[in-house]
């Protein structure tokens, strides 16, 4: 089951990679707009991970 999940995620993922180049050549409408939604979502998980390395490095330098 835990296979299934991560395949339809690696899916979405290939399938919003594709619309981004799409888009960029002037695709249709819906493909902006799926683009428009994995960029977004790119830089939410950018923007997450980078406050998880700090929360991190934060706690590592003070047990010291």
């Amino acid at each position: 089951m835990m296979i299934l999940a991560l395949l339809g995620v690696l899916a979405l993922a290939v399938g919003g990679c594709v619309c981004v180049v799409w888009a960029e050549r002037g695709g249709p409408r819906w493909v902006r707009v799926v683009a428009t939604i994995t960029l977004a979502a790119g830089k939410v998980v950018q923007y997450s991970a980078k406050n998880r390395r700090r929360g991190l490095g934060g706690s590592n330098s003070a047990d010291d």
